[in-house]
């Protein structure tokens, strides 16, 4: 379940309060009665894995390289006169 952090508008506290996606917003403070905000934090995105740096790079010879139709072998041709 997701956390979600509110702020209370007259006194001022923060809540962080755990709720479904599917429960409404909290919308009044149980300690003072006033209209609670909910608050929202930017997130940092993280990349795990690697490929995703500069520092990740490979060197030119490593690289795969997609064969072109040219470059592809070509079935053998069966013929039917070597059956004779």
């Amino acid at each position: 379940m997701p956390t979600y952090e509110y702020l209370c508008r007259s006194c001022g506290q923060r809540l962080e309060v755990f709720q479904s996606f599917r429960e409404r917003p909290l919308k009044t403070h149980d300690g003072c009665g006033g209209e609670l905000q909910k608050v929202f934090h930017a997130r940092g995105v993280v990349f795990k894995g690697s490929g995703f740096y500069a520092t990740d790079s490979r060197s030119n010879g490593s690289k795969s390289k997609t064969k072109t139709d040219s470059e592809k072998p070509k079935a053998e041709a069966v013929s039917d006169a070597a059956d004779d």
